[in-house]
């Protein structure tokens, strides 16, 4: 076993297991991934082996000082899952002795679920009931177990033909927002690009004609960015779902604005929220790593469960216990065997993604909307990109993302200009607030 390294949390009476590596697994493709570099260097920093699959050799990820080694596997998700273990398998063979998998999506996530039968000896990971993690990433599948364990979602609807859409746009109040029902669509062209809000009965229907036979939307009610707060939970549980680590934050600001990928959040403790989302993981039975984002909806005083990610979020690295133990090492300590040491949650933490962040920060302030539990000044800053001890992720970054992401920056802050979609005549029938997913949040 390993003893403690440079770059342990500081004053740590603990250690990880320096011979049992980690791989980062995620298929979808996305190579601007910060949450994958914070796993790399969470476990990196501890003397683990880190290996991370990535889509070519020059990601942010693969650059990484803390990275043993990049498997350069481009894959998207929709691959054959049988193509998919083998290739897990292969990477198995070649890193030489189980390696604990930390999935980034859904795709990884439900695949190892599903297949965990087949990855068992190969590999170390939280075993769950197979069928669980690909019914929490599904929009219908949470609905439905929220209903069935009493917690609070946004009214929603399921429609399965255009004529379905028909009667909810007779009966409900608009705007709305449509999404896609499965977290991940194996398919070339989703019915949505992320969360979509509509503002008119005009408009959905005009969606809608494009939907086809049956539409694979969620259609939910809007929960007015003025009435609510946006909050995220991030724990790690054992295999009798009790909280190995369990956080909560809120968060500051998205983009694009109020319906995207996390781009500032602070440690802010609730441990009514905290409670509740140790209850719902014990009443559904899971394991492992969650990435959950709620709304407290002001009108009516409840929490909203409005994503359930089983898997590692990309702003986890924003929580950190006083032990120096977040959720991808609690994972790593308990499937190694060694406690997993507690201790409250760095309060006034924020967390910051460069890139992202100051087109945010000029939307929000357009708009006036502030986050009352923000603290006025943070306890410390983790930046999701840049970190003295390991620059080429940073460096990486920049020299992939700007120009690519300032035009894409640009076209999404045209369109939150005007609030609606791209086309003219989503203006005029009131589409907008678009989650644009380059990355996974």
């Amino acid at each position: 076993m390993g003893g403690p390294v440079a770059g342990d949390a500081v004053g740590a009476p603990w250690s990880a297991d320096r011979d049992v590596p980690a791989l980062i697994v995620k298929f979808g493709h996305y190579p601007l991934h910060h949450g994958g570099v914070g796993a790399i260097r969470s476990l990196g920093r501890l003397g683990v082996p880190v290996y991370a699959i990535t889509e070519d050799p020059y990601t942010p990820a693969a650059s990484s000082r803390y990275l043993r080694k990049a498997f350069v596997w481009p894959t998207t998700g929709a691959e054959d899952p049988g193509h998919l273990v083998e290739g897990l398998l292969r990477i198995g063979r070649r890193i030489g002795r189980p390696a604990v998998l930390i999935p980034t999506d859904e795709e990884a996530a439900v695949l190892i679920a599903e297949h965990q039968e087949h990855l068992a000896g190969s590999f170390l990971f939280p075993r769950v009931d197979p069928v669980l993690p690909r019914r929490l990433a599904s929009k219908q599948g949470l609905h439905e177990l929220c209903a069935e364990h009493g917690v609070a979602s946004p009214t929603a609807a399921f429609p399965r033909s255009y004529e379905d859409v028909v009667a909810f746009a007779d009966r409900t109040r608009f705007p709305v927002v449509a999404k896609n029902r499965e977290a991940f669509v194996r398919r070339r062209r989703p019915a949505v690009n992320g969360t979509t809000r509509i503002g008119t009965r005009e408009g959905l229907l005009s969606l809608a004609r494009d939907w086809g036979g049956e539409p694979g939307v969620v259609l939910q009610e809007y929960l007015p960015r003025e009435d609510a707060e946006d909050w995220i939970v991030h724990a790690c549980f054992d295999q009798d779902s009790s909280p190995l680590a369990l956080f909560t934050g809120v968060k500051v600001r998205s983009w694009p604005p109020h319906a995207g990928m996390t781009a500032n959040a602070y440690v802010v403790d609730n441990p009514e929220l905290a409670g509740l989302a140790a209850r719902f993981v014990r009443q559904i039975g899971f394991s492992g790593v969650i990435d959950l984002d709620l709304r407290f909806d002001r009108r009516d005083g409840r929490y909203k469960l409005l994503d359930f990610n089983p898997r590692v979020g990309a702003q986890f690295r924003l929580f950190e216990n006083e032990s120096g133990v977040d959720v991808v090492r609690a994972l790593h300590l308990h499937l190694t065997g060694r406690a997993v040491p507690r201790g409250e949650q760095r309060a006034g933490h924020r967390y910051v993604v460069e890139n992202i962040d100051l087109p945010a920060l000029l939307a929000y302030r357009r708009s006036g909307y502030t986050t009352p539990h923000a603290p006025v000044r943070a306890s410390g800053t983790e930046l999701a990109w840049f970190a003295g001890d390991d620059p080429l992720p940073f460096l990486t970054m920049l020299a992939r993302f700007v120009r690519p992401g300032a035009k894409h920056l640009c076209q999404l802050w045209r369109t939150h200009r005007r609030g609606s979609g791209t086309s003219t005549k989503r203006a005029r029938y009131g589409v907008g607030e678009r989650r644009h997913r380059r990355g996974r949040t």
